[in-house]
């Protein structure tokens, strides 16, 4: 926990102070008494000892203050909320060798199930959109929250050869430019022809370099606190074949600052039939991780459909959620109210006044 104020706690030393006046007025007060009284008299009409519940009320009132100065001070938690805006597409390798069956039942099938899942567990807020890729990369989906979209797409991935891994990758980039502009048309407009319309400024003046500067710059913080969080999470068993290069289409995406998620899915050991003769298809990881170093994403190895959900599931809590800086101070006030309110009414109860 966190404190937004925390000079407010300069007011412990207030309640310190009153607890110290409240105890040595006690004290004086039991001294005039013994001073000035008919000690005789004294004896036969006070009660023989003074319950010391007598001092609770005023206790709690100093507990209540307490608690209101934690409040006042403005304390604050991470908490864990679902992102209100967000932007994935999920590029899935559909070539020849996803039906290798070292998965059961083979590789494209329990991919198809384990992305399906990764859809109906992302929370609402996130848009999505599904990239297909062999010889050639295809926006099936473009982002969106309709989730029965990306189902239906998921579920009609058909295979095809060669791999075009880095085409998928600009494709994915090109699909999250063209909706970042529905969202903010202005600050799409800054973009460059990179792919996403995130690197790039206005053009200087002649005679003003130094305003050009300065105008690009303001564009782009301006355009960086608008952008809408984008990723792309690309699930492939093998490296390109054809189009442009893995290194290619990660450096694009760090220039977007769009992260790329890689899932290596399968095992050493796959193999595929083709013409009647098995061609061996090993998972081939090298590629893979470099399009994750180089995006600023991250890299995982699935061997398995239950590795590959568990992977999915992984990546749905880092995407659909965030964790923010949220005010808690709500119980502190609830709880300082509720004291004070209790010490009062004790008072009231014990000695017919509040201390």
């Amino acid at each position: 926990m966190t404190f937004t104020h925390p000079w407010w706690f300069a007011g412990g030393a207030a309640v310190l102070a009153l607890a110290v006046g409240y105890w040595f007025a006690h004290r004086r007060r039991v001294r005039h008494t013994v001073r000035f009284a008919n000690l005789a008299l004294l004896r036969s009409v006070a009660p023989k000892r003074p319950s010391r519940w007598r001092h609770a009320p005023f206790a709690v009132m100093l507990l209540a203050l307490m608690v209101l100065t934690v409040a006042l001070a403005g304390p604050t938690a991470q908490v864990r909320v679902p992102r209100n805006e967000a932007t994935v597409m999920l590029a899935i390798d559909t070539s020849l060798s996803m039906q290798a069956a070292d998965v059961s039942p083979n590789r494209l099938v329990a991919a198809q199930q384990a992305a399906t899942q990764f859809v109906d567990d992302l929370t609402p807020g996130v848009n999505l959109g599904i990239v297909s890729f062999a010889g050639i990369a295809s926006v099936l989906v473009a982002p969106t929250t309709d989730r029965e979209a990306a189902k239906q797409a998921i579920s009609s991935l058909q295979l095809d050869e060669r791999t075009a891994t880095g085409e998928a990758v600009i494709s994915a980039l090109q699909a999250i430019e063209v909706f970042s502009r529905t969202l903010d048309p202005a600050a799409a407009t800054a973009g460059s022809d990179t792919g996403t319309g995130s690197a790039g400024g206005d053009v200087p003046e002649p005679g003003s370099q130094d305003g050009g500067q300065d105008g690009s710059q303001n564009a782009d913080e301006q355009q960086a606190r608008s952008r809408v969080p984008a990723r792309i999470v690309l699930m492939t068993d093998g490296k390109r074949t054809v189009g442009r290069t893995e290194v290619e289409a990660a450096e694009r995406a760090a220039q977007a600052e769009v992260p790329v998620s890689v899932i290596a899915f399968g095992t050493d050991h796959g193999s595929i039939n083709f013409d009647g003769s098995p061609i061996p298809v090993p998972l081939d990881t090298a590629a893979m991780q470099d399009i994750a170093e180089i995006s600023g994403g991250d890299f995982h190895t699935a061997a398995s459909a239950e590795e590959l959900r568990a992977v999915y599931s992984q990546l749905g809590e880092q995407i659909g959620y965030e964790t923010k800086d949220e005010d808690v101070s709500r119980p502190w006030v609830i709880a300082g109210t509720v004291l004070l309110l209790v010490g009062a009414a004790g008072a009231l109860a014990f000695g017919g006044r509040i201390p």
